[in-house]
């Protein structure tokens, strides 16, 4: 979160864990009930959050201030390498030659493609153009790269013609990076196109795998991917919160902690 601000007691701290916990924004009366105070003792404090640009007061609710928008490729592939470099190597381990697969944009899902590069006979389908030229002319691999203008600060191809490849192609598994993973909310990422793609692709694939490090746990994105995708598997490096293994128990989402 960023934050302009400090808090100034341990109420606001705690107000601030529920926030995140709530995925960023809820009601005055919910966090009453939760901290055992009153509705005013809340807004008192949500005025002093409010003063130092922490939080923002709306009708009956607080939000959190915070920068929802998403860092460059290049600086997020450069963010936690290590950790996603161990991220990807077990989730291409799941992966055999000859397999057939989807990957998304995502920082982390580049480090499974990266992981792919040993393997051989490869059916990739994907809307990187990192990806593509990872794992193209290489082993017998044979990359359907999706159509469309490649956006500048992501090199991730969207829109109909993207849509109508991705749609025709089935594949064993499919690969996805997310912006956020919220108790409440779920996946979350913060591109409604990102979003379309990975409905679409999770339609015509076997198994859906989600990768994420824990950088991501109770943080939000603009867009909730729900439930329709139906995802199978959430490879990540740490415990998660137990409101998040919650979640993924009430959505049979398997977890797979990397060490």
């Amino acid at each position: 979160m960023q934050t302009q601000g400090k808090t100034t007691n341990q109420r606001e701290e705690e107000i601030l864990n529920e926030l995140k916990k709530a995925g960023g924004s809820c009601r005055v009366s919910f966090l009453a009930e939760v901290l055992g105070v009153t509705n005013e003792t809340i807004r008192r404090n949500i005025r002093t959050l409010e003063q130092s640009n922490i939080v923002r007061k709306v009708h009956g609710g607080v939000h959190l201030v915070e920068d929802l928008s998403e860092a460059t490729f290049e600086s997020r592939i450069s963010t936690h390498a290590d950790v996603k470099a161990r991220l990807g190597s077990a989730v291409a381990d799941t992966i055999s030659d000859g397999d057939s697969v989807f990957l998304d944009i995502g920082s982390t899902t580049a480090y499974v493609a990266m992981a792919l590069k040993q393997r051989s006979d490869l059916f990739v389908v994907t809307n990187s153009a990192f990806v593509a030229s990872t794992l193209a002319t290489r082993n017998g691999n044979r990359v359907f790269l999706a159509g469309g203008e490649l956006r500048a600060h992501d090199g991730g191809a969207f829109g109909a013609e993207a849509l109508d490849l991705i749609g025709r192609l089935k594949v064993q598994f499919a690969i996805f990076s997310v912006g956020a993973v919220n108790a409440e909310t779920g996946f979350m990422l913060h591109d409604l196109e990102e979003a379309n793609i990975a409905r679409v692709a999770a339609r015509n694939a076997q198994v859906k795998i989600v990768v994420a490090d824990n950088g991501k746990f109770n943080k939000r994105a603009p867009v909730a991917l729900g439930t329709s995708p139906g995802f199978d598997v959430f490879y990540t490096d740490t415990q998660p919160p137990a409101a998040i293994r919650s979640m993924l128990e009430d959505r049979e989402v398997d977890l797979v902690v990397v060490d």
